[in-house]
């Protein structure tokens, strides 16, 4: 069995895939990889190995002025046609509106589809390719986000933040002389990002115990080498050193194998990601701008380890969760999702209803019983997992990164519901979930 954590890039990418211990066999369809300095030059090479010759290349207009001037004149020596659809706003939202609008711009005459620039470029060009069945290049702009490789979009359907399982990329190409020139605010995100991963990890491991949700060992070591790679360099981002910016590519695109030999977001993600969801779909609602995505979660990310620090001083009362559960009004409850979620709230009730059931009495009583007689396992995950707190918190001050809410504009208010919140919008098993099973997420105080 292939050692994930020791393999390189092309032994993790290999046709056929990899029998793991885990009973399945993990793969991720890709065909092309490359990253390093001037890696614009193989774009070619990756057009042919995905089996295309004529490119919908679809960029914004940040992307555009960060990577086209170096990308055209490798298509023209080439002798490459291409259509090119630009995004004509600063801002683009992954939601159905982008994706209806590249589905009424697609050239039928092209054959495969070529995102230029990160996160919502490449989550936006993923779910075109699932809808006309083309293969997708993504070439990267900056060092962001985590989804480079993963088999998941973040998108925004009818107001809610969701995951879209569809293809990974089937050729990603990341130049790391433009990527290290990114704004210092995309290197913050990126590394961000990465740091999310201590937390989902441990979430990985406790929802594995309490919910029975499928866990891979050979998966979770991959994901703790990418992060003591990039954790490793990142002091080196704070001068855009190249070797630092192309250990957190690699880095990211590692994580991204990881969700996609998972088929889920749970190696990478966990309720810190949840904070940057809500959020975000608090200012969608109110139409106020928001942070990137991958700043976002590092300031969940201080969050959530400062409330690991609590729970590691807890000791669970199987009276107080009963009592919970026996008091819990489904009419309260949904109160508090309007309140929360807006004009989310009818479509975040209706999935629980109908589709997730978490606040079910006899699902919560199994769940229950998995903690109080799993509580030694789930504190020894704790600690193996969880860095400390102190430490992350240097390193972000270090790279000049926001550290609180308050750094990124948001509420105190904003940051509780939140944390109330999280466990709502989708059925994930969350630390938020733990204590709501517990009978203590809603006095349960936010750290600061």
């Amino acid at each position: 069995m292939l050692d994930f954590a020791k393999a390189s890039l092309n032994e993790l990418i290999a046709k056929g895939g990899h029998a793991c211990a885990c009973g399945r066999v993990h793969r991720v369809d890709m065909d092309f990889l490359r990253i390093e300095p001037g890696a614009v030059k193989y774009i070619p090479e990756g057009i042919r190995a995905v089996g295309g010759t004529k490119p919908f290349i679809v960029c914004d207009v940040n992307t555009r002025a960060a990577a086209w001037d170096a990308v055209r004149p490798v298509l023209e020596a080439a002798g490459i046609e291409y259509t090119l659809y630009c995004f004509p706003m600063a801002h683009v939202e992954p939601d159905e509106y982008a994706v209806g609008s590249l589905t009424m711009a697609f050239d039928p005459t092209c054959d495969c589809v070529m995102g230029i620039g990160s996160g919502v470029i490449n989550d936006c060009c993923k779910v075109l390719c699932h809808a006309i069945g083309k293969k997708q290049l993504i070439i990267g702009t900056a060092p962001s986000m985590d989804g480079y490789a993963s088999n998941s979009s973040s998108m925004i359907r009818e107001r809610i933040k969701v995951s879209l399982y569809n293809a990974a990329p089937a050729a990603i190409i990341c130049d790391t002389e433009i990527m290290r020139n990114a704004p210092m605010r995309m290197l913050w995100a990126g590394f961000g990002d990465m740091l999310a991963k201590y937390i989902a990890l441990c979430e990985w491991r406790i929802s594995n115990l309490v919910t029975g949700e499928y866990y891979c060992e050979n998966i979770a070591g991959l994901m703790r080498e990418s992060l003591r790679r990039i954790v490793e360099s990142a002091p080196g981002l704070k001068s855009r050193d190249e070797k630092a910016v192309r250990a957190t590519v690699e880095g990211l695109v590692l994580s991204g194998i990881a969700m996609s030999y998972a088929g889920i977001s749970r190696p990478a993600s966990g309720l810190e990601h949840y904070f940057s969801h809500l959020w975000e779909m608090m200012a969608l609602d109110r139409g106020t701008p928001y942070e990137l995505h991958g700043i976002q979660v590092g300031v969940g990310t201080l969050i959530v380890l400062k409330l690991y620090d609590e729970i590691r001083k807890l000791t669970p009362d199987r009276q107080v969760a009963e009592d919970f559960i026996n008091s819990f009004s489904n009419e309260e409850w949904e109160a508090m999702i309007r309140r929360i979620f807006g004009k989310a709230a009818e479509t975040v009730i209706h999935q629980e209803h109908t589709v997730f059931h978490k606040n079910d009495k006899a699902r919560h009583a199994v769940r229950l019983d998995n903690i109080m007689n799993g509580w030694d396992e789930i504190q020894r995950f704790i600690a193996e997992e969880l860095p400390e707190t102190e430490a992350i918190a240097a390193m972000m001050e270090n790279l000049g990164m926001p550290m609180t809410p308050a750094d990124i504009g948001i509420s105190r208010e904003d940051t509780e519901n939140a944390f109330i919140g999280s466990r709502d919008i989708r059925d994930k098993y969350l630390s938020s979930s733990m204590l709501w099973d517990l009978g203590l997420l809603y006095t349960t105080k936010v750290p600061e």
